[in-house]
């Protein structure tokens, strides 16, 4: 079995749209608008075959961010070296966007930085 894909609500569809395929290759397909209920979407894929659905809904309201909270903990994009790992947090740093931990190896054994993206959505980058 295998996970068909990851699906997240977004305050501004279109900016996270660019987000994930501005920085970690994702092309995003044609846009979803139900005229009924205002829900919009978009399915981003990624050359690995995964996907994500970056959703909208008008109605909807940002809750409060607290971290950690039961749920939603991160997306997690693979990029194959340390290297990469650092060019792309220092990319992500100097577009503006918060770094949540440095470069490192954690305590479990992996190399990743995390950084928020514009809603607050944590990335880990990882090798």
């Amino acid at each position: 079995m295998t996970i068909s894909h990851i699906a997240l609500y977004a305050e501004n569809l279109e900016q996270e749209k660019d987000f994930f395929e501005t920085y970690f290759g994702g092309k995003a397909g044609n846009k979803y608008h139900n005229e009924k209920t205002g829900f919009t979407s978009y399915f981003i894929s990624f050359d690995d075959g995964a996907s994500l659905e970056i959703m909208h809904l008008p109605e909807l309201k940002r809750c409060e961010n607290k971290f950690p909270a039961i749920g939603y903990a991160h997306l997690a994009f693979h990029t194959g070296s340390k290297e990469l790992v650092h060019s792309l947090t220092e990319t992500l740093r100097a577009d503006g966007f918060p770094v949540l931990s440095e470069p490192r190896t954690t305590s479990d054994g992996y190399y990743e930085s995390c950084i928020a993206d514009h809603e607050g959505n944590r990335i880990e980058i990882t090798v």
